[in-house]
């Protein structure tokens, strides 16, 4: 596989590579005192087992068992005359191991043990093995200095038919071990007589480090980028050393490099067949969403689209936005069973408070819930407040969407907050697929269409008629890839979106930032400010709620506030001094009730 081949599959859609491979082969009692790589010969059976688990697991990408299979590493014990066997055999057994899946890619690996000019003719040995074995393409891994890249680099010459990719070790800087950055190695990059496809990071002190050097080195790299960390070091957590890489903790952190722009995802040291299914459920998924886009209607008859009725005319919600009003909304989670009498009377409490609207998410955290759209309804009928349901494209294809919005038409409920969804593995069902026919992009412009009074086939709803839904979309200040960010809510303004509600914002200057940014959408921007409740709460937000920054001050002063009822208070100080400072560069705010308190909302909402 060439150069150009290669980059095409990144191009495609996401490349999920595998896991660690010396890691699963201790897991099954093959001990450090045995060579890993020669089980290649020796135990074939356990290798392309473990090759197996991870195709089975959704890998598009199978590393061979070679890391150290060069005669530097092999001398050790005494196999140096067998490198050409072993590296042989290793493209074999990733082979064997990928039976019976259609376009699962061979990457011959070496790791940095043969990288140094003393030892290039033997990094030469093994190279020629693995092409010659027909491997689709190399990974030099794990390289932490510049002297590896350079021997690295002296070899290329050799690969000319075949691509490859370096992958290196960095810290949270972005920094090799020596010191070099990444302007020191695109300097010798550039010198390369063949030029690689592909730029990794791999291994290192976990998730974390490898999220920061991803966001220090991005924008220095113009090839597809892989992202594969170890599992890294426990975590202290109340004086217990806490191991943090479960597979949803790496699944988090793979929707993060996506984020980022990562062309391929995966695994290092640690990392199992486990984690990369968790992995691949939730982020094939989501990769299909981004490229998805509403077909393409061909009208029946000419001239059929209806002007879109008004934005004060919709809702009594679109005229308090038409109107220039500060918008109080609060979100209150539907219960996981279906007796709705609590809600209601939170909902009725709220409405007494002031509040303009009840948020209703969608499954939130891919749980299971009763329906938005029934407890939208009993609350507009009982408790005389308006209501914004959230519709994900998790959970619905393109039919059920325009049913869904058809049904909150045919029922008054004219707000709806589109938005693409968690992946069904972040929440209870780790086993159901996620849809995502489309992603809130493709959402806000079939709406449009509907408000336009034309469905997704082209054809009329009826005669004159037409949806009048207030279409709103999130957006997050805090977004680990700020132009991305942008580049997407610009294109759901274009789509058609006529308000936003961020993520909880815990930082003003972040959030003001962002609203001079897309100050020219001329948009009204709704602004999430949640109040912890605890400090636990806030830990919890800081680590585990992918997007959301705490920052430290709003740490200390939650850890330092004394027993739980303090912290509930500091929480809601905090809260109110954060909307103090935002209230009059933003349209409104929308908070939740933390764990079900609305009095929690009030308070903090008082007076604004």
């Amino acid at each position: 596989m060439k150069r150009a081949e290669l980059q095409q599959r990144f191009a495609e859609g996401l490349l999920v590579f595998d896991g660690g491979f010396g890691t699963e082969l201790y897991r099954r009692n093959f001990f450090v005192n045995t060579s890993y790589d020669a089980l290649c010969i020796n135990n074939p059976g356990a290798v392309s087992n473990i090759h197996s688990d991870y195709a089975n697991a959704g890998a598009d990408v199978l590393t061979t068992n070679t890391y150290n299979a060069n005669a530097v590493a092999l001398a050790q014990f005494g196999l140096s005359d067998k490198v050409s066997q072993i590296n042989r055999s290793a493209v074999a057994l990733a082979r064997k191991g990928s039976a019976g899946y259609k376009n699962i890619l061979v990457a011959g690996s070496i790791g940095p043990s043969a990288c140094r000019m003393q030892y290039r003719d033997a990094l030469l040995e093994q190279l020629e093995a693995l092409i010659s074995a027909e491997a689709d393409f190399i990974i030099f891994e794990s390289l932490s200095g510049i002297e590896e890249l350079e021997c690295v680099i002296s070899v290329t010459s050799v690969l000319e038919n075949i691509a490859w990719m370096p992958s290196f070790v960095f810290d949270e800087n972005g920094l090799l071990a020596d010191k070099s950055d990444m302007e020191k190695i695109n300097i010798l990059l550039e010198k390369s007589s063949v030029p690689p496809a592909a730029f990794g990071l791999n291994c290192g002190t976990g998730a974390e480090t490898a999220l920061s050097a991803l966001e220090k080195i991005r924008t220095s790299i113009s090839v597809p980028t892989v992202v594969q960390p170890a599992s890294g070091m426990p975590k202290a957590v109340d004086n217990r050393l806490m191991p943090m890489m479960t597979p949803e903790y790496f699944t988090t952190y793979c929707m993060r490099y996506r984020s980022l722009g990562a062309g391929g995802v995966g695994g290092c040291c640690g990392i199992t067949p486990e984690h990369i299914a968790d992995m691949v459920r939730s982020l094939k998924p989501l990769s299909k969403a981004e490229k998805s886009v509403v077909p393409q209607i061909q009208t029946v008859t000419e001239n059929i689209a209806m002007e879109p009725i008004p934005l004060a005319e919709k809702s009594g919600f679109g005229k308090k936005l038409a109107a220039n009003k500060f918008i109080k909304l609060v979100e209150l989670t539907p219960p996981a069973g279906f007796d709705l009498s609590a809600t209601i009377e939170k909902a009725k409490i709220c409405k007494a408070a002031g509040f303009d609207a009840v948020n209703l998410p969608d499954g939130p955290r891919a749980s299971c819930r009763v329906s938005q759209i029934i407890t939208a309804l009993e609350i507009q009928k009982q408790a005389g407040i308006e209501t914004i349901v959230h519709c994900c494209a998790r959970d619905r294809n393109l039919i059920s969407l325009q049913s869904m919005i058809l049904g909150c038409m045919a029922e008054n409920l004219r707000n709806i907050l589109f938005i693409t969804g968690d992946p069904p593995k972040l929440g209870d069902y780790p086993f159901t697929s996620g849809v995502f026919d489309v992603d809130s992009i493709g959402m806000v412009k079939m709406q449009s269409k509907l408000n336009s009074g034309i469905d997704l086939s082209g054809r009329p709803l009826g005669n004159k008629v037409q949806t009048a839904i207030v279409s709103g979309v999130g957006a997050d200040p805090n977004a680990i890839d700020p132009e991305r960010e942008y580049r997407r809510l610009a294109e759901k303004v274009e789509a058609g979106a006529e308000f936003i509600i961020t993520q909880p914002v815990f930082d003003p200057d972040t959030l003001l930032k962002f609203l001079r940014k897309i100050a020219h959408f001329n948009i009204p921007v709704i602004a999430g400010v949640w109040p912890f409740a605890s400090y636990r709460n806030a830990v919890f937000m800081k680590n585990e709620v992918p997007g959301v920054i705490v920052p430290d001050w709003i740490m200390k002063a939650m850890e330092n506030a004394g027993d739980k009822d303090a912290q509930r208070a500091e929480g809601i100080k905090i809260a109110r001094k954060i909307l103090q400072e935002i209230h009059t560069e933003v349209r409104g705010v929308a908070t939740s009730a933390p764990f079900g308190r609305v009095d929690t909302v009030i308070e903090v909402c008082d007076g604004f």
